[in-house]
């Protein structure tokens, strides 16, 4: 396994480069092969680095076997025999090298074909009817030995050294990742904050706005009673006052419906059934005949600890805003249902994504909050009364950043404490 890769020349390779000029120029100095082999070295080493970076396991082993090579080279033109030179240490280099870069098997490996490497310098000398005696051949071995002595020891602090990294990035991502969810849980903490205090303020002033409006659509029917008649445009007026006082009970009931605490009626659910009766309600509401539905649940989902018609709400309007966000006839709506742990609390994340403009940057971090919306004729209290009914459940509810796009709402609600599983895997398209 390779070390990390660098990417640029380090202040060490200069140091590498002095010493083996340093070799280069040492007496006898008119020795041209032996000063040109060294700097060629000198200049490999110089730029292994960027070597290693650009192409990886095989830069790694490139270097072995050129080192290898220029060093065999090196000691052929060094010493009366080559196998007697006094620059055999320069072997410690393709040795060093793959201790680096490279596993202990690995590291043997190159150890032994550079022993092979130095071994070989003994075959000019066989056909010269010389003999290794059996000193040169103690010699040899404890040369050769140092080799992976040196392989070892070094592969052993390499290997160590990258197990040091691979934690410290590992225990990185996971600081990372828990400074994520700590981040997601203050700002979902602070949304129930908001969510609390306009829900106080919002039921205040929906009962004092729906007194009045009592008296005036009562006084406005009268009106119209009496004026029917005798003065029809009068009564007529007096019905425009009456059709909008309408408008705003409805809105007012939208506002006490966000303000009102839950009385959830919790039973384990099977979620899989709460998505296909939202579904089923927001096509009756707004049909899209050209929309394709893609279904992706999971098999074995355990039940979730829910209030069915507050559930079936939420996901009803997470899929109409999908099917007004894509604007037409043509498009994609993904419902995804699968098994997460969230926070440490087993339960069922649903996504519901659909392949329409997306929600801006800008307003990602606002659409939450009650009285915010995009929408021309919107209130701005769909997605706070969704998100409110989902923390209430002990669940929560994210938009998630996406390249990709259109719009991922992403809902988790914990799972029940006795969860009975049912196998209810689909995948499957259709259209509607």
């Amino acid at each position: 396994m390779l070390g990390r890769k660098q990417s640029a020349v380090r202040w060490i390779d200069f140091i590498w480069l002095l010493f083996l000029l340093g070799l280069a120029f040492l007496p006898p100095i008119n020795e041209i092969h032996k000063q040109l082999i060294l700097i060629a070295i000198g200049v490999f080493q110089f730029l292994e680095g960027p070597l290693i970076a650009r192409i990886g396991r095989r830069g790694a082993a490139y270097s072995v076997l050129i080192k290898i090579l220029l060093s065999t080279l090196l000691l052929n033109h060094t010493g009366g025999f080559a196998i007697e030179s006094n620059y055999y240490p320069i072997y410690y280099l393709p040795v060093i090298t793959a201790a680096i870069y490279f596993g202990t098997v690995a590291t043997l490996f190159w150890t032994a074909l550079t022993s092979l490497a130095y071994c070989s310098l003994l075959i000019p000398a066989a056909f010269l009817d010389y003999e290794v005696t059996e000193e040169g051949a103690y010699v040899l071995a404890i040369r050769i030995l140092f080799f992976f002595l040196a392989a070892i020891v070094v592969n052993q602090f390499a290997v160590e050294n990258r197990r040091q990294i691979r934690q410290s990035q590992e225990l990185s991502d996971t600081l990372e990742e828990t400074n994520h969810q700590l981040r997601r849980a203050e700002a979902e903490a602070r949304r129930s904050e908001r969510l609390a205090a306009l829900g106080q303020l919002s039921a205040g002033l929906a009962h004092e706005i729906r007194n009045p409006l009592g008296v005036i659509k009562g006084s406005a029917e009268m009106l119209s009673q009496k004026l029917r008649d005798s003065q029809p445009l009068e009564s007529e007026l007096a019905g425009y006052i009456s059709s909008e006082v309408n408008r705003l009970n409805a809105l007012v009931a939208r506002f006490l419906d966000f303000a009102r605490p839950q009385n959830l009626d919790l039973h384990p659910k099977n979620i899989s059934e709460i998505v296909d009766r939202a579904l089923a309600s927001a096509q009756t509401q707004s049909p899209h005949p050209g929309v394709q539905i893609e279904r992706r649940y999971a098999a074995n989902l355990p039940d979730v600890l829910a209030d069915d018609q507050l559930c079936e709400l939420v996901f009803a309007n997470l899929i109409l805003n999908a099917f007004q966000a894509m604007n037409g006839n043509n498009g994609l709506l993904r419902l995804s249902i699968s098994p997460e742990t969230s926070h440490g609390s087993a339960g069922v994340a649903v996504t519901v994504e659909d392949s329409g403009p997306g929600v801006p940057a800008a307003i990602r971090e606002q659409i939450f909050n009650p009285f915010f919306t995009s929408k021309k004729d919107g209130v701005g209290l769909g997605l706070a009364i969704v998100a409110k009914i989902v923390d209430d459940h002990g669940g929560s509810i994210r938009l998630v950043n996406d390249p990709a796009p259109g719009a991922r709402f992403r809902v988790f609600l914990p799972a029940a404490r006795t969860p009975v599983l049912r196998s209810q895997s689909r995948h499957e398209g259709a259209k509607i």
